[in-house]
This record gives structure tokens, C-alpha cells and sequence, in this order.
């Protein structure tokens, strides 16, 4: 199995959090922007707009291939994308937006169900003055992201594997959800007492 053929959006964030430090997932601002959004998992085109400015989003919805998730670094004071925007990635094959800012349009993003994971929504559109690298390392949600580290974003969170680890994560993520989806609630619950009150006595707890 490789990168392009494994299906990371079939576990959770969750499941990601045993395979991750806690420093890989996004900080919960960044989230789904209309209700009902499913996962979304695959490689980060990063971009880093420039305060008050949109221009190399504007730049990266015409260069990210089909199935990259635009990642971007930005301010929460200007939008940096609407609903056209959103709409000509969408068409381009972008999964989604995962973006340390603010856009605007929000119905017709949500009317077309473009994914967009974001701090929420202003009226008010940046500039479009500034260059900056694209693919290069950003920090979005404080999460260093680097071109090609696989998202997985869903209403539980963001998670940002390394590339380099990312096959590896997704076998350990993989084994913990048939772990869990193997076992009933009362199975679950047998182990989980056994383990708490285990740590109590080791630590010493009286009641």
C-alpha cells in the first residue's frame, strides 16, 4: 500500500491520536464551517497568505492537483476566499480548505458542500498584493505543515501526519479502530474498569 492508495479518511482523528503527538492536531478553532461535512484526508498544498491578503490562495486553487487539500496560514481579519473560490477548487478536484482564517459566502460553500474547516466567516475580502512561496512550511492551527503531510479533518478534529510517518500512523490508527469496532460496550467496559482501578491502586488511591 501506498500514499495514493490508502484510504486515510477511513479512521478517525481519533484513532490518528495514537499513532500522533499531541503537537500534530490543530488547534479545535479551525473547524467545520456547515453541518453535516464528512472527512476529508489527503495531501497539503500549503500557502501562506500575508496579513490582510489573499492573493496566493487565489493562486493555489489553480495549481493544487485533484485530491490535495489546500492548507493555508492566514489572519482571522479579512476573508480569504468566497464562494467562486471555493467553487473553481471544488471543480478542480480539491478535497477541501483547511485554513487559519476566516472566508465569506458561507451558504454557497455550504450549498455546494465544499469542505472548508476554518475560524468562521467575515464579510470584508482581503488584498491581493503579496507574494509568498507556496509549498513551503507554514504553521496553521499551531501545527507545522509541510507540502505533502497528510490531513485528516473531520468534527473531531485535524490531524497533520508527516509524510515520512504517514503509512505507518495510518496501520496503527487502523488497528485501534477495528480494536474498538471488534468489542461491545460491555466488553469495552470490562477492560476499562480493570485498567482504571489498576492505575488508582498503583497510584495509591483510597476511597
Amino acid at each position: 500500500m501506498d500514499l495514493h492508495n490508502t484510504p486515510f479518511d477511513s479512521v478517525s482523528p481519533c484513532e490518528y491520536a495514537d499513532a500522533l503527538p499531541r503537537e500534530q492536531f490543530m488547534h479545535y478553532a479551525i473547524k467545520p464551517l456547515w453541518e453535516g461535512m464528512p472527512r476529508i484526508a489527503g495531501p497539503a498544498f500549503t500557502v501562506k497568505c500575508e496579513p490582510g491578503d489573499h492573493l496566493m490562495l487565489h493562486a493555489a486553487i489553480y495549481r493544487a492537483s485533484p485530491g490535495d487539500i489546500i492548507v493555508v496560514e492566514a489572519d482571522d481579519e479579512f476573508a480569504v476566499a468566497g464562494g467562486n473560490v471555493c467553487a473553481i477548487a471544488q471543480s478542480r478536484g480539491i478535497k477541501g480548505f483547511v485554513i487559519d482564517g476566516v472566508i465569506r459566502d458561507l451558504a454557497e460553500t455550504r450549498d455546494n458542500k465544499f469542505p472548508v474547516f476554518a475560524r468562521g466567516v467575515i464579510p470584508k475580502p482581503g488584498a491581493k498584493k503579496c507574494i509568498s512561496p507556496l509549498n513551503a512550511p507554514i504553521t496553521c492551527a499551531g501545527v507545522t505543515v509541510h507540502a505533502g503531510d497528510i490531513i485528516v479533518a473531520d468534527e473531531e478534529g485535524i490531524a497533520v501526519i508527516p509524510k515520512a510517518e504517514a503509512l505507518a500512523a495510518y496501520d496503527i490508527a487502523q488497528k485501534r479502530a477495528q480494536k474498538d469496532g471488534s468489542m461491545s460496550l460491555e466488553q469495552w467496559q470490562a477492560e476499562h474498569l480493570e485498567k482504571v482501578e489498576g492505575i488508582l491502586a498503583k497510584l495509591g488511591f483510597a476511597e
